[in-house]
C-alpha cells in the first residue's frame, strides 16, 4: 500500500523507488503481486506516464487511511510507553503571530526528536478541512470572531485589529488614523473572495454598510504588499504582521475590523505528537 500511494503522488515508479529506499523492480514487483490479489490493475503505464485507473482512484485514498491508522497505531504504543513519536503535520496562515512557530517547532524537536514534523502553509478554510479530514494534526487560522468552526476542537490564541497598509506618497501615508468610509473610496489588494482573511474585513465594510473594489486578489501577504508597494492599490493586514511589511505606511482604521487567532485540531482526538505539541503551547487537550 505504501508504494502504491508513493506512485501516485510522485507520478512515476522510479521517483516512488527513491522515496521509499528501494530498488524499482522490488517495488514494481510488489504493486504487481497486489494487484493480482486485488483482481484490478491500479495503474495504467505507458512510456511516459503513469495514471491511476479507476480501481487505483478507489483504492488509494483508503490505503492512505490504513497506513496513517498503521503509523498512528505504532505512535499509541510508543506513547503508552512513555515515548512520543509518529508525525506531526502542522498547517499554518502565512500571517500568523500568535505564537512564534519557527521556535516552536524547533523546541518540539528537540523535546521529541522521534517525530517526523511537515509543515504547510494554505488559507484558514482549506486548513481546517484538511483538520477535519486527518490530512493535517494541528492548524493555525486566523478567522472573524463569529466564525464557528466545525467537526474540529480550537482554542482562540490571540484578538486583534486589521489595520490598513498604504505606498509611500499616498493620500493617507503619515496619517496615524483613517475611517472605513475613507477606505471604501480606495482600490484594494485584497485576499481571495470568500476566504477567511478576506472576510475579515468584508464583515466590518457590510456592517457599516460599505462596499469596496477589489482589483487584486492574492493568496499571500508578501504578495499583496508588493502590489501595495507598486501603487496598484491599498490593504488590510493584521496589526502584528504590518509593521513587518517595510516600505508601507501603517494607517489604523475606526472602526476597525477585527479578527482572532486560533489553532484547531481534531474533534476525533490527537495523536500523541499532537498533544505534546499542544502542550508544550500551553493548550489543554482533554
Amino acid at each position: 500500500m505504501r508504494y502504491v500511494v508513493a506512485v501516485a503522488e510522485t507520478g512515476g515508479f522510479t521517483r516512488a523507488a527513491e522515496r521509499c529506499h528501494v530498488v524499482q523492480s522490488a517495488l514494481s514487483h510488489q504493486i504487481a503481486r497486489l494487484e493480482k490479489e486485488l483482481g484490478a490493475r491500479l495503474f495504467d503505464r505507458t512510456s511516459r506516464s503513469v495514471r491511476l485507473t479507476a480501481a487505483g482512484e478507489a483504492f488509494v485514498p483508503v490505503a492512505r487511511q490504513a497506513l496513517e491508522a498503521a503509523e498512528r497505531a505504532r505512535a499509541e504504543v510508543a506513547a503508552a510507553t512513555g515515548e512520543v513519536r509518529g508525525r506531526l503535520a502542522v498547517g499554518a496562515i502565512t500571517t500568523v503571530a500568535a505564537v512564534d512557530l519557527a521556535r516552536e517547532l524547533g523546541a518540539f524537536r528537540t523535546r521529541c526528536p522521534q517525530v517526523r514534523i511537515g509543515l504547510q502553509t494554505d488559507m484558514s478554510d482549506e486548513l481546517i478541512e484538511k483538520v477535519r479530514q486527518g490530512v493535517l494534526d494541528v492548524a493555525f487560522v486566523g478567522l472573524v470572531p463569529a466564525a464557528r468552526t466545525v467537526g474540529v476542537r480550537e482554542k482562540e490564541l490571540a484578538r486583534g485589529e486589521l489595520v490598513a497598509v498604504v505606498p509611500p506618497g499616498h493620500p493617507l501615508a503619515g496619517r496615524e488614523w483613517t475611517t472605513l468610509s475613507r477606505m471604501a473610496r480606495e482600490t484594494f489588494v485584497d485576499f481571495t473572495a470568500g476566504s477567511a482573511a478576506r472576510r475579515q474585513r468584508d464583515d466590518a465594510f457590510r456592517a457599516a454598510g460599505l462596499t469596496a473594489e477589489v482589483a487584486f486578489e492574492v493568496t499571500t501577504v508578501e504578495f499583496l504588499a508588493k502590489l501595495v508597494r507598486a501603487g496598484l492599490g491599498v490593504g488590510m493586514v493584521p496589526e502584528a504582521i504590518a509593521s513587518e511589511l517595510a516600505g508601507l505606511h501603517i494607517v489604523r482604521v475606526r472602526p476597525a475590523p477585527e479578527r482572532t487567532e486560533r489553532v484547531v485540531w481534531s474533534g476525533l482526538g490527537p495523536s500523541p505528537a499532537a498533544v505534546a505539541f499542544l502542550t508544550g503551547l500551553g493548550v489543554e487537550v482533554s
